[in-house]
């Protein structure tokens, strides 16, 4: 979500979570359970294919690119084959619909998001993601400006963020005066010690945190701390407030969906160190965001390029040679197999998958080693906004401090005008306490029922009304939501492998950086296209940052 968070680690989190299923599953006490719909990922596809094995292709065609992912990613290196002229590409994905995690949905009150709802003001470095944002409208200054201006709608209306905790709201999240000063000294220690490794540089003169990640400092000094959870960091500093583990913890699980034992140090202080973005007609803490979240950019590269989607397709098989690229594809929606010989792939799915299909065994290696994070998300259609009991009014982003979730944003927050009518809250669950595997097993054996269920009580104890004014409940069960940053992933040899492969699959997935952010994606896209672009005898102006 939008900033900082936490909850105390593996046992709390599942006995916290069992506590919310079973109070979720409490009958006869509240009015009848909203319909609506349980949606997720195209885990089957996978899955049937793996225990029936692949039909022989019915079909073999050329084709000069063949992008495989239509997230930020894929689309992102569309958009820059489009702004070069080249047009002679396919776009797969294994998803009904593009987006990747930054799907979204709607209904009649509103857009909402499914994953990513909100770009932070881009760095100078996220050279990429600020000249797309200004083909966008977003961005209406200058793009190369140290802090350009952006459209006002899309920056983040006030309130920005609350917190809820013992029983009342209280704006940012910030501790409240009056806490004990041990707590406050060490918050503030904290916030000072990230402004410092903000401005800090390694010995090759490179910011020690930059987004995106490839502007980093090779420093061993900064690098030493991949090695190391950012709990084992935090210990090493003497950082024992239990306000700032819950900040580090509800960073760690909001951007990574791993919880800060699992972290490595390197990523956890990236969180706080990275975002330097300034803009001219905005705080520098401010984001930029949108009904259906990040949903927009997806959907207005879709509709100002034309771009053709084939949804429902899974690449199994990539055999690569000097001359190109083998692709096996199965085509859920016709039921068949095709194979696309195609002059260059850029890989812009999950590196997790790419495993199963890569013919090269050394990359096949490296992607088994890439762990994703299994995440559940509700949108709760309601016929009024929640009622805030005691203390500050609703914010954009909602945060809830001793919970196993994240809170929950407001879909119409960004409307011009202030008004009691209906809304969409969306409320994020990282199943950040457990193993992957046993999370992605709970998401497959629980109903749509259930996990509803856990969303309203855990919402009922800032909204004890919201059982009266859900109108409508849908759910999403994402298996593989991000890549998890544990330690030695982001500066380790599985890493390295992909970033510094260099033939005719060109990896273009954020997992190339180890994070799961959009200036990762979007930037990675770029740099597939552009090295596609100079491969087939193209010249184009880069349009990433030069360090």
């Amino acid at each position: 979500m939008a900033a900082l968070r936490a909850v105390s680690g593996r046992r709390a989190f599942l006995a916290a979570g069992a506590a919310l299923l079973a109070a979720g599953c409490a009958r006869g006490r509240s009015p009848p359970l909203p319909g609506g719909e349980m949606l997720s990922t195209n885990y089957r596809i996978g899955h049937r294919l793996r225990e029936q094995g692949v039909a022989a292709a019915t079909e073999t065609r050329q084709a000069r690119v063949v992008i495989v992912g239509a997230g930020i990613a894929g689309l992102s290196a569309a958009w820059r084959l489009r702004r070069a002229g080249f047009t002679d590409f396919d776009l797969l994905e294994l998803e009904d619909a593009a987006g990747g995690n930054a799907r979204w949905g709607e209904n009649a009150v509103s857009a909402y998001p499914w994953g990513s709802h909100y770009i932070p003001l881009p760095t100078v470095e996220a050279r990429a993601t600020r000249l797309l944002l200004a083909e966008l409208g977003v961005l209406t200054g200058d793009p190369e400006a140290p802090a350009p201006e952006y459209e006002e709608r899309a920056l983040v209306q006030a309130p920005q963020e609350r917190l809820y905790r013992n029983g009342s709201w209280s704006e940012g999240l910030a501790p409240a005066r009056g806490e004990g000063g041990g707590e406050v000294e060490q918050w503030q220690r904290f916030q000072a010690r990230m402004r410092e490794m903000q401005s800090s540089r390694g010995r090759d003169g490179r910011r020690a945190f930059a987004i995106p990640l490839e502007h980093s400092s090779r420093d061993p000094r900064w690098l030493a701390l991949d090695g190391i959870t950012m709990e084992a960091w935090l210990r090493s500093q003497g950082f024992t407030s239990e306000r700032v583990r819950w900040l580090v913890d509800y960073a760690c699980r909001d951007d990574y969906g791993c919880d800060y034992r699992g972290v490595s140090a390197w990523a956890g202080i990236h969180y706080f160190a990275c975002r330097t973005g300034a803009a001219r007609n905005a705080e520098h803490d401010a984001v930029l965001t949108w009904p259906e979240g990040n949903g927009f950019v997806v959907r207005e590269l879709l509709r100002r390029y034309g771009l053709q989607v084939t949804g429902g397709a899974l690449v199994h098989r990539a055999e690569e040679d000097a001359r190109g690229v083998r692709l096996g594809i199965h085509l859920a929606r016709e039921g068949r197999a095709v194979e696309i010989r195609a002059e260059h792939v850029i890989w812009a799915a999950p590196f997790g998958f790419a495993a199963r299909a890569l013919a090269d065994a050394g990359l096949a290696a490296a992607g088994r080693s890439y762990q994703y994070a299994p995440w559940v998300t509700a949108n709760l259609t309601l016929s009024e906004p929640p009622y805030a009991h005691h203390g500050a009014p609703l914010a954009w982003d909602n945060v809830l401090y001793d919970s196993p979730s994240l809170g929950y944003v407001v879909a119409t927050h960004q409307g011009l005008a202030s008004r009691p009518g209906a809304t969409v809250v969306t409320w994020y669950l990282p199943l950040s306490g457990e193993a992957p595997a046993a999370g992605r097993k709970r998401l497959l054996s629980t109903t749509r029922e259930s996990w509803a269920r856990a969303a309203l009580a855990e919402l009922a104890r800032p909204h004890p009304e919201i059982r009266e004014i859900a109108t409508r409940i849908d759910v999403f069960a994402n298996g593989h939501a991000m890549v998890l940053p544990r330690p030695g992933l982001i500066w380790g040899d599985a890493r390295r492998r992909f970033s510094a492969h260099r033939g005719r699959i060109h990896f273009a997935h954020a997992d190339a950086s180890g994070l799961s952010l959009f200036e990762e994606a979007n930037d990675r896209g770029v740099a597939a296209a552009e090295a596609v672009l100079a491969a087939l005898g193209e010249r184009p102006e880069t349009f990433r940052h030069r360090t």
